[in-house]
Formats: C-alpha cells, structure tokens, sequence
C-alpha cells in the first residue's frame, strides 16, 4: 500500500474512532470503547457498571445491553466491510456512509450470564453486498467466556 493510501487509511480510522466514541450518544451511555478496528474486524470493550445490571440478585449485564452492543458491533463490521468497495471515494464520502448504515435484522443468543469486570465485543464480515452486509458478533467477558453470539443484517447503500 502507498504512503498516501496508508495514511488515508489511518485518517479514516481516526474519524470512525471519533464518530463512534464521541458523537453517538448511546454508544457513551453504554461506556463503549472502540479497541481496534484491524482489518474487517472490529474489537469493542466496555466496562460493567451498577447502571448495565439487569438481575440485581445476580448482578449480570441486561440483555438490551447484550444485544445493543452487539447490534451496535454489527453495523461497525459491516461499515468496515464496506470500506473495501469504496477505497477509491474520498476520506469524507466514505465517512457520510456510516450515517447511512441501518440495522435490517438482526439474532442473538444468549449463552451466558454476562458476569465479569469487564467485556468485549467483536464482529465479522460474511458478506458485504451492494445494499446488505451480513456480519457475525461475539460478546466475551474478561475471563474469555463467550456470553452472546449474534447475526446481523444491514443497509449499507
């Protein structure tokens, strides 16, 4: 890759980093951290919090917390997915993408409480068509328990 493209690259991943940490309300609700966006793969961590617990004589994660960062690490990997198709766009025009990026359907199964200090969630691309991108997701704790699986469907025309 040129110099110019790798430094694109990194402008580009800055921005989402930005975007994703900063600008989206719910994503600061939830405490979510962007750990890595390498390759199509990113890596999301937040820590648990009084405020996340849904069974208070267990002291485990909600489900809607479950499965907003899962949905939330889906439509990350299938923006990333994208990012493929339009590397010859400009830094900008590929950004304004990620607004236009939708949840279509998504699945999760719970397979675990969500006990630990801390989690993390991690997404892959299946597919990235020209309107959909599929994408997998898995939520682990800070023991390596995997917790949650999902699979998602979404807009990315």
């Amino acid at each position: 890759m040129p110099h110019h493209a790798k430094d694109a690259e990194a402008k580009l991943l800055a921005s989402i980093h930005e975007v994703f940490a900063e600008k989206i309300p719910f994503n600061k609700v939830l405490g979510l951290d962007v750990v890595s966006l390498a390759g199509e793969t990113p890596v999301l961590r937040f820590a648990m919090r009084p405020e996340l617990v849904g069974n208070f004589m267990r002291g485990n994660l909600h489900g809607g917390v479950i499965s907003s960062v899962i949905d939330v690490c889906g439509g990350l990997t299938a923006f990333l997915g994208l990012q493929k198709k339009l590397r010859d766009e400009p830094i900008e025009e590929r950004l304004q993408r990620f607004a236009r990026i939708g949840t279509i359907d998504m699945r999760v199964d719970y397979l675990r409480p969500g006990l630990g200090q801390w989690f993390e969630a991690k997404g892959y691309i299946l597919r990235t068509g020209n309107k959909v991108a599929v994408t997998r997701m898995e939520l682990h704790n800070d023991a390596g328990d995997l917790i949650a699986i999902g699979t998602g469907a979404y807009t990315v025309a």
